[in-house]
């Protein structure tokens, strides 16, 4: 395994990738925030378009920046599956609540297992590997709350004022995105900056070539 997983001193550059994709993620974020209706075709739009947006970034940046064929292969995967998931929810946006759940429960399970191995197969070793594992998590976080959602859940309430309403699974994991999509989006804002201030150097300093063979730096 290299030192580091990146191609040359393109590394220094990488923290445009977690910035852009903190565009997104707060741009999705403040959609939600700022929308009535959280319908389940709602939904799928939104994160249709955060889905193939983020993918998008990642995969594009996968292969002319990474060299380690491993976290190559990890990261373009997860960019694919974010690109085929967020088209196939733009297309079936009306398909209702059922393809909604399965839609975000697949994405965030696949996509946040391949990004948090690839910060746990980083750590103590890459800046970055911080922000992959903690993105990561998030995500698979964000499957496993969409899994505990009930889909027939309908619940009437009493807001001040005398309104009335009904808390729907559609409602909920709608809100779940939103609020998936701000917490990462601050994170990856901090983590970008982070990165560009420290240039993304190892996290530790790499050890001589005749010690370690090709392993760079200690884990």
């Amino acid at each position: 395994m290299p030192s580091i997983p990146f191609d040359g001193a393109k590394h220094d550059r990488y923290w445009m990738v977690p910035i852009l994709r903190a565009v997104v993620a707060l741009a999705t974020a403040g959609v939600v925030t700022f929308t009535q209706g959280h319908s389940s075709q709602f939904g799928l739009i939104v994160f249709g378009v955060f889905a193939l947006l983020s993918g998008a970034i990642v995969a594009v940046f996968a292969f002319p920046n990474f060299s380690d064929t491993v976290t190559r292969a990890f990261f373009l995967g997860q960019g694919v599956i974010g690109v085929v998931t967020g088209v196939f929810a733009l297309m079936v946006s009306g398909g209702g609540l059922s393809i909604f759940l399965y839609v975000v429960t697949l994405w965030a399970a696949l996509t946040g297992f391949l990004e948090l191995y690839s910060g746990i197969r980083w750590r103590g070793r890459l800046a970055a590997a911080k922000d992959w594992t903690a993105v990561g998590a998030f995500t698979v976080l964000l499957a496993l709350a969409t899994l505990l959602v009930p889909p027939g859940l309908e619940q009437r309430f009493a807001a001040p004022g005398g309104v009335e309403g009904v808390l729907r699974a559609d409602i909920v994991v709608v809100g779940l995105v939103g609020a998936y999509a701000a917490i990462i989006g601050v994170y990856l804002v901090i983590g970008g900056l982070s990165l560009r201030w420290a240039g993304n150097r190892p996290a530790v300093a790499p050890a001589s070539d005749d010690t370690n063979g090709t392993v760079g730096a200690a884990s």
